[in-house]
């Protein structure tokens, strides 16, 4: 009997248990989007990732949908499910995460058996490998659509497999190796890693001539598929056949004195890695690069893996300690290495040429014909390595290096890694193996202050090994405050060796344009920026900026997390931020902020005008040249920037009110309000317009108080939230009646007509919306006029006159259509469907929503989705289609649940209702 609870499936049929129990969750789609979320327990999967992967490039209109009326039928299923484990679909914008352990997902669970037969001695790696292969049931992701693919999955099948053969081979199992290896090889005769540990099954049971012919069955399929011979490892291996001087046990380490042995200790244990290894483990040969962040760990994993690797390199291990970007040495010159190399190799000293080009011919000779690993570390350039790589196919070299070095894969066909922070539960482990366990929750706080970063991780757990005064609390205390955290990751007596030290070399020798450029943008709040940003604070035309954002990608010190996104790890944030306070005055940094504030309203201001009729009189649209803010050319593009700006939009909002740049900050709360009138999320939005009005009041602007008070208004509209609302509409009002312009005071009347609607004074309201729509037609404003008459027909219809309403609606709507704005057209429409199911004709007010509907899904309008789909599913009801009724509440319940909390207990209620006597669970949503 299996424990109780979710265990999911993916190497294989893709299955959801509850314990032993299969349980149905529905069709491909279903089982797509549980696959694509498991595969990435406990991240965030984006909705728009998961769309493409289900649909490709040609998804439904009604895909963002579906995806979400299937995460609501998941979890009804996970809901019901027994004592154990809690697992659930959380939402996380932008996307789901699926919260769960990761050992109760199979593929997780196959990886960690491969991660803990990394250092295993063979006969206990044998027995985990073979445990983590017999989890597969067959073609992994069986049962999903077409286009969720995960080629991952092969590949770490692929590892498990040659590494539990390997260990066999260590083990002397020879026969049963010949038996399961020589049909793989005959299918696929192009696999030379299978094709390797085959011959050396033969070889070593004694059949030497089948051995050989086997090289040469592989060496005819090479070319006449490739048109080249075999990799370098395989000729390494018919050579040692063909003269029958193949170690009997290849995994035994040479004779002392035989051959060079320079790797210096590695770690004791090495915490997750696991494809890392497994692709270091693949290499066939070359030049490989692993590359990343000052402290992420490379030196640590190429050593442990050059420890392991090493029997197979029977003529020697070079090391060189390159000192790249060490603050004690200076980088070490090509020739200093090269004649460490020869000492090395056996060269007397007397014979190393003083030349730096005689040096590497002799080294180069040297070394021809063998079979070497050369170890590189902590190289700074593409120019300090070349001299040390050795020739022909038989070594193989490994280089770590902040810098991509992406030189040598031009220059010499180097294969490139870049080495991400740890899991959090494997930088938990980092912590544990020095300071001992802990408290669970403390030590997951601990490594996420730690940015998950190895040093850093190191440190902490050294820290309080070391210190028996320091307990967990106090450092993740000490850590939780900005301001201090990088002081606690030094290292005591030895400074130069904490972290801060490590991102300051990486930074001082940066060449002195990108350094000036990082150091500005550790001014600009925010944990993200892209090249329109860098360009306006660094004053540097667009294209430079990307440029220098790609170099700074290259040297580790950001990271490109999605096309033209860029964002430093967040402990070089912090150190970018301290740069920025030591490097530039403080009236330099206000000048990088004030840039910041202004580049933000100019591509704000925008943005919304893509979005909504903008009917309030501020336009910051010029502040910034056209060339200098992004192509925001549609409704789309200008949503989307958004999104991905406003974290980042939000910190320079609080740090310009910090510096009491209170005009800036309420103009630029007001031209960013419009985000959230289209995607309202109560909390971001509150918080902007209350910073904003503050900000309006300090400054003493009654416009920026006047239209603050509207945008707080939309939030009470939006949210239904009567409380001061009235207070706010008046006081607009007030203001905006002894303003110079008068949309200002329409559209403040029009505000306190709604909020007075709000109340049940509908009779007050209509007088109040009527006289401003007859204001705006004679003043032929059309955009006045509508909003006026829409608004008018809510009252209407909230007062039971429902033949009225739909009078002054159709006339909002004709508005809607002549201007071209579907924001407004979509509301019009839902409201005219429910008037239509308010009087009984079913039919009309079917037709209103579902047209609705289409249009909001297309403009990608949330919130209007939501309260149209719940105005769908009480016209279906009405018509007794139950079912369809049923899906079209699930579909607005994962909408809201994101855009619309306050609701959603009431929404689940309705749908709760409709559902009494039908079967439960409910079917997926129909693909």
């Amino acid at each position: 009997m299996a424990d109780a609870g979710a265990r999911i499936e993916l190497l294989g049929p893709v299955r959801l248990f509850d314990g032993d129990r299969v349980v149905p969750i529905g069709g491909p789609g279903v089982k797509g989007l549980l696959a694509l979320l498991a595969l990435r327990v406990g991240k965030v999967v984006p909705l728009e990732e998961i769309i493409d992967a289900l649909w490709g490039h040609d998804p439904p209109a009604t895909a963002r949908t579906i995806v979400q009326g299937n995460v609501s039928h998941l979890r009804r299923i996970l809901r019901q499910f027994g004592d154990g484990p809690v697992t659930e679909i959380r939402t996380s914008p932008p996307g789901y995460q699926l919260a769960a352990e990761p050992e109760r997902i199979d593929v997780h669970h196959a990886r960690a058996l491969f991660d803990r037969a990394v250092p295993a001695p063979p006969e206990r790696a044998a027995t985990l490998l073979a445990e983590a292969l017999a989890l597969w049931q067959g073609p992994a992701l069986s049962g999903v659509p077409d286009s969720v693919r995960a080629p991952e999955l092969a590949e770490l099948r692929l590892a498990i497999h040659g590494a539990r053969v390997d260990a066999d081979l260590a083990l002397g199992r020879y026969s049963e190796l010949i038996v399961e290896l020589s049909p793989i090889v005959r299918g696929d005769p192009l696999a030379e890693r299978t094709a390797a540990q085959l011959m050396r099954a033969l070889y070593h049971a004694g059949r030497r001539g089948e051995a050989l012919e086997l090289y040469r069955t592989v060496s005819r399929a090479t070319l006449r598929t490739l048109g080249m011979e075999p990799g370098a490892d395989l000729r390494w291996l018919h050579e040692r056949v063909l003269h029958d001087d193949l170690p009997a046990r290849e995994h035994a380490m040479p004779p002392s004195g035989a051959a060079p042995s320079q790797l210096p200790p590695a770690l004791p244990a090495l915490a997750g890695r696991a494809a890392d290894l497994a692709w270091l483990d693949g290499l066939t040969g070359g030049v490989a690069v692993v590359s990343g962040t000052a402290g992420v760990g490379k030196s640590a994993l190429v050593l442990w893996w050059a420890h392991r690797a090493a029997p197979h390199f029977p003529d020697g291990v070079l090391f060189a300690a390159l000192h790249g970007f060490d603050p004690h040495h200076p980088p070490a010159a090509p020739g200093d290495l090269l004649a460490q190399f020869l000492l090395g190799l056996g060269v007397p000293a007397d014979e190393v040429p003083e030349a730096l080009h005689e040096r590497a011919a002799l080294y180069r000779s040297t070394i021809a014909g063998r079979r070497m690993l050369v170890v590189l570390d902590d190289a700074r350039s593409a120019e300090q390595v070349r001299p040390l790589l050795p020739p022909g196919a038989g070594s193989r070299t490994v280089v770590t290096s902040r810098s991509r070095m992406e030189g040598l894969a031009v220059s010499d066909a180097a294969q490139l890694r870049v080495l991400g922070t740890l899991e959090p539960a494997d930088a938990v482990q980092v912590i544990e193996e020095l300071a001992g366990p802990a408290d669970f929750d403390l030590n997951h706080a601990l490594a996420r202050l730690c940015g998950y970063l190895p040093l850093a991780l190191r440190i902490a757990g050294a820290r309080l090994a070391a210190s028996p005064q320091w307990t967990i609390e106090g450092l993740v205390a000490e850590l939780g405050n900005e301001r201090t955290r990088l002081a606690a990751l030094d290292v005591t007596g030895a400074e130069d060796d904490g972290v801060r030290a490590a991102f300051d070399v990486s930074f001082r020798r940066l060449p002195s344009e990108l350094a000036r450029t990082l150091v500005r943008l550790g001014a600009v709040p925010g944990r993200q920026f892209g090249p329109y940003l860098a360009a306006a604070v660094a004053e540097i035309p667009v294209t430079q900026a990307r440029r220098e954002l790609r170099t700074l990608t290259a040297h580790s010190l950001l990271t490109e997390t999605a096309r033209d996104v860029f964002a430093p790890h967040d402990l070089v944030r912090l150190y970018l931020r301290e740069l920025a306070e030591t490097e530039l005055s403080r009236q330099e940094r206000a000048v990088v902020l004030d840039r910041a504030v202004r580049y933000h309203q100019a591509a704000s201001d925008t943005a919304r005008r893509r979005m909504l009729r903008i009917v309030d009189p501020l336009d910051f649209t010029g502040l910034v040249p056209s060339d200098g803010l992004p192509p925001l050319r549609t409704f789309d593009e200008a949503q989307d920037w958004f999104a991905a700006e406003w974290p980042t939009l939000l910190a320079v909002l609080n740090a310009a009110y910090a510096e009491a740049r209170y005009v800036e900050v309420w103009r630029l709360a007001r031209v960013a309000h419009t985000y959230r009138v289209v995607c309202p999320l109560y909390e971001d939005w509150l918080q902007l317009v209350d910073l904003g009005l503050a900000a309006a009041e300090a400054a003493d602007e009654p416009l920026g108080q006047c239209w603050m008070l509207i945008s707080r208004c939309a939030i009470a509209l939006t949210f239904e939230l009567s409380q001061g609302s009235l207070a706010d509409a008046e006081r607009a009002v007030e203001l905006a009646g002894k303003l110079p312009e008068s949309r200002s005071l329409a559209v403040a009347r029009i505000h306190l007509g709604s909020v007075l609607t709000l109340l049940g004074r509908y009779a007050e309201a209509t007088a109040c919306l009527l006289e401003t729509a007859a204001e705006a037609e004679q003043a032929g404003d059309l955009e006045l006029r509508g909003q006026a008459l829409n608004n008018c027909a809510e009252t209407e219809k909230r007062a039971g006159r429902p033949v009225e309403a739909i009078g002054h609606e159709l006339a909002s709507l004709e508005i809607d259509r002549e201007l071209g704005d579907d924001s407004y057209a979509v509301v019009s429409m839902n409201n005219l469907a429910e008037l239509y199911l308010d009087i009984g004709e079913l039919d009309t007010a079917q037709r209103y929503a579902t047209e609705a509907v289409s249009l909001a899904v297309t403009r990608q309008f949330e919130l209007q989705e939501g309260i149209l789909r719940v105005t769908l599913a009480r016209i279906l009801q009405a018509k007794l289609a139950l079912e369809p009724a049923r899906a079209e509440y699930d579909r607005a319940i994962a909408l809201y649940e994101r855009m619309h909390p306050r609701r959603l207990e009431a929404l689940k209620k309705e749908a709760a209702e409709l559902g009494q006597g039908l079967p439960e669970p409910p079917p997926p949503v129909p693909e």
